[in-house]
């Protein structure tokens, strides 16, 4: 590949890459909060099996996997139009909110599975832990949002008045919805 120049042509990849359309309004706030999540769950979980790993493994191993989700999930909201990547958005925001549920439910219900091994009978948390009651819920209500927005905005779609029901039972245009 050649340095860019303003008068550089474009490779055929690149004119497919600008033309593809961009994430913008609420997609945009959402691809930022997954980054910050992303940031935050990566540091956390660095730290805690950095420094204390043999305390809290189990606990400390999901705020790592928390992580890598989160990871995923930005990349993945931020080209969920190109090929491929609105699946892998779906599948990762699924997974999130299966393991929000999942460790929430343990951590409330059956903490005893994160106490710490140091005998003083603390309970580790993990990004997930009391349904992201560390971060404000924000885990817990974020792939709700994010699931909800992928299913408005699936790509290829040339109708996109379908995915707020602007269409009759036959699949066509309802009453009073032409363009």
């Amino acid at each position: 590949m050649t340095d860019f120049t303003p008068h550089t042509p474009l490779e055929p990849g690149d004119r497919e890459a600008q033309a593809a359309p961009r994430v913008s309004g609420p997609g945009r706030v959402l691809v930022v909060v997954y980054a910050i999540l992303a940031l935050s769950a990566t540091a956390r979980s660095l730290v805690q099996i950095a420094t204390r790993f043999d305390r809290a493994p189990l606990a400390y191993s999901l705020s790592a996997v928390a992580a890598v989700v989160y990871i995923v999930a930005t990349v993945a909201l931020a080209r969920h139009h190109r090929p491929g990547w609105h699946r892998v958005a779906v599948i990762t925001i699924g997974f999130e909110l299966a393991g929000v549920l999942i460790v929430g439910a343990l951590t409330t219900w059956e903490p005893t599975l994160f106490l710490s091994n140091t005998g003083d009978g603390r309970v580790e948390s993990t990004v997930w832990s009391g349904f992201g009651m560390g971060y404000g819920f924000v885990p817990l209500v974020l792939p709700v949002l994010g699931l909800w927005w992928l299913a408005r905005h699936r790509p290829g779609r040339a109708d996109a008045g379908a995915s707020r029901g602007d269409t009759d039972a036959a699949g066509g245009r309802a009453a009073g919805t032409e363009r």
